[in-house]
């Protein structure tokens, strides 16, 4: 019985592929959305290739972070998390992503499973209650060791770490190490990259394992712990467990036909910052809940900007959507993937955007496809010729062309998503060289030639569908405008076997420019505006007078005298405050968000004094403040007032007061 194309598909079985959870705590830069696109095109290729696919991400949106994020923007953390989940989606959606779920932490399913699984693992020993006292970095809420710390920092993200002590529940790592071990050694494919194991393995895992706190009661933005409510589930433990929540885990057994279809899954995409969570802390939940173990967490690299990581405390935060809008969908998708390597960090530049533009996608990709669709529009009124006046020389083209898309599935299969598409780009390269080598212009002048002009024409068409199917995985929309131009259908991965997709005595379709190229040097004049046309407005006008320096949005301009009436001098209204609480912004590293005191009443200023002060220093103090200023945003957080400062030179000092002043007195 002959099956139909959908059932030989099904024949390479399902493939189950996740990505991380995007944290709530902000909107991702273009760091983040790499793992999205690579994960994307890595799911596209297995479509292709004939397997059946499921793809889940989705939103972390319960932690410490997240509820001291909303207290700052004046928001509960679900109006925080809901509007932030809605931009990380629509990022993914600009990115042309296609996955099968868009998940989120607070949904209420995947909150009651949370809780089920935390006290079945209390009820068969595997969680205990006690104290935990250590190093805690908030950022990634995770505690650490004195030995674990990196020059006296958190060891996955750098960031400054403090010490914590608090009752929490906790899990015994130990009882299931020995097993874990005997796990990576017997599935050396189980933790990829190679070195990543190596690290995991000789840093964690052989020093022995200590036991994981699963619980917290310093905040209350989690899943409650059922039986014991002043404690929420520890982040990890909720966020892991959404690779089997959300596709129909139960607890009780009762587990769904889509979890019973695609668990384990074949691949845990993940940032190589977060590899010790999901190859220690995951699979030995998944043990001590008896489910089998994810075939394969592949720890990708980091997408640096220039030299360094991205972070906005360092002002080179590049966001996808602004680099869409200059570059359009797939020139970004294919610099992230192609400039990525398979286990070394990446280099993202403005300058090596364009360069990439220009060299591979203008030239070798979109003059290949303009120039054959051209000229077999001028030569033979648009229609494709049978190949039917063969040479040798075309044996090159046609034998890579077949052996093309061997080559890709090879690299997709060990996740060298670059090198992959290195292979298709290397088939073009070699069309361009054929069009070099057997110069259809020249033999487009004698009427005696056109049999050869058809078929050297009709190879370079061929070629061109197959690269482009391939492409598709990486370059979906670009694909789609090939497939137009050159009129083909024939678009699956069976077609790639031979070399005879394209249908003599159809026509081609009209040739439009794929991607225009690029003059560098006005690109980047145009990005330096935009750059520095946000950043004025992103950060608060500093303004000098008379050695008093005040941050604020709007600077209303004196009259043309300089001079101002003692009647407009009485509507401003300077008070004594104390700072009762000081600490730095989380956008903005020049400013401080201050709570003053002033009698009964506390408000909250910005000020950009942070390269003068450390936050723990101005506590107690008191200033002086314009209490009747209208009131702003500052980088997202609410401003009501503005501190006054006196600086010369380098030097800025606030402008103090007697201390036996209360907080509150006006001045007059």
């Amino acid at each position: 019985m002959c099956k139909n194309k959908q059932e030989e598909k099904m024949d390479k079985g399902k493939y189950y592929l996740t990505t991380a959870i995007a944290y709530t705590s902000g909107k991702p830069h273009i760091g983040n959305t790499y793992e999205i696109v690579l994960a994307d095109s890595i799911v596209r290729f297995k479509k292709l290739n004939g397997y059946d696919v499921y793809f889940q991400t989705g939103t972390d949106e319960h932690g410490e972070k997240i509820q001291i994020k909303a207290e700052e923007a004046g928001k509960t953390p679900q109006q925080f998390v809901d509007e932030v989940a809605g931009e990380i989606k629509r990022i993914w959606d600009l990115m042309n992503t296609s996955y099968d779920n868009f998940v989120r932490t607070t949904d209420p399913m995947h909150e009651k499973k949370i809780q089920q699984i935390f006290k079945r693992l209390y009820d068969q020993g595997d969680i205990y209650k006690g104290y935990y006292e250590g190093w805690y970095c908030t950022p990634d809420e995770a505690f650490f060791t004195e030995s674990q710390l990196v020059d006296g920092k958190c060891p996955d993200c750098g960031r400054e770490v403090h010490m914590a002590r608090e009752e929490a529940y906790f899990f015994k790592m130990s009882k299931y190490a020995d097993r874990l071990m005997k796990h990576i050694e017997e599935n050396p494919e189980f933790i990829q990259p190679e070195s990543r194991k190596n690290e995991m393995v000789n840093n964690f895992i052989k020093p022995g394992l200590q036991d994981l706190c699963v619980s917290r009661t310093s905040f209350n933005w989690g899943i409650p712990v059922t039986f014991d409510e002043k404690h929420v589930v520890y982040v990890w433990i909720d966020a892991l467990s959404n690779y089997i929540t959300f596709i129909g885990y139960d607890p009780e057994g009762n587990h769904s036909d889509l979890y019973k279809k695609y668990w384990p899954a074949d691949v845990h995409l993940i940032g190589k910052d977060i590899l010790r969570f999901h190859t220690i802390y995951w699979p030995i939940l998944l043990m001590a809940l008896g489910e089998e173990l994810p075939k394969q967490v592949f720890g990708h690299p980091w997408l640096m900007v220039g030299e360094g990581k991205m972070s906005k405390s360092k002002g080179n935060v590049i966001y996808a959507d602004d680099l869409v809008d200059l570059f359009g969908v797939d020139a970004i998708r294919y610099f992230v993937l192609h400039e990525m390597p398979f286990a070394s960090d990446g280099t993202l530049t403005y300058e090596l955007v364009i360069e990439r533009i220009n060299s591979d996608l203008a030239n070798i990709l979109g003059n290949l496809v303009n120039r054959t669709v051209t000229m077999t529009n001028k030569y033979f009124d648009g229609e494709i010729m049978a190949p039917s006046e063969h040479e040798p020389i075309d044996d090159e083209l046609i034998s890579l062309a077949l052996e093309t898309p061997l080559k890709v599935e090879k690299k997709m299969d060990e996740l060298r998503v670059s090198d992959a598409i290195d292979e298709i780009f290397t088939l073009l390269r070699r069309s361009n060289k054929y069009v070099d080598e057997t110069q259809p212009w020249v033999l487009g002048k004698d009427e005696s030639k056109k049999a050869r002009l058809g078929t050297v024409l009709y190879n370079l068409l061929e070629s061109i569908r197959i690269a482009a199917v391939l492409l598709e995985p990486f370059l979906p929309e670009t694909a789609q405008k090939i497939y137009k131009q050159i009129n083909t259908d024939k678009t699956d991965w069976d077609s790639l076997a031979q070399f005879n997709g394209m249908v003599p005595g159809q026509k081609v379709g009209t040739p439009e420019i794929l991607f225009a190229r690029i003059d560098a040097v006005k690109k980047m004049e145009e990005i330096n505006k935009i750059n520095e046309a946000k950043k004025e407005a992103e950060a608060p006008a500093e303004v000098k007078k008379e050695e008093v320096k005040e941050v604020k949005e709007e600077v209303v301009e004196a009259e043309d005298d300089g001079l101002i009436s003692i009647d407009d001098f009485a509507k401003i209204d300077l008070r004594v405050a104390e700072i009762v609480k000081a600490e730095k912004h989380p956008d903005a590293d020049k400013l401080l968000i201050l709570q003053l005191k002033l009698g009964d009443e506390v408000r909250q200023v910005v000020s950009g004094i942070a390269k003068y002060y450390e936050p723990q220093d101005l506590v107690g103090k008191k200033i002086v403040m314009v209490y009747n200023l209208k009131p702003v945003k500052l980088r997202g957080v609410d401003s009501n007032g503005m501190i006054l400062a006196a600086q010369k030179g380098k030097k800025l000092t606030l402008i103090s007061t007697l201390e036996d002043i209360p907080d509150g007195a006006k001045l007059s």
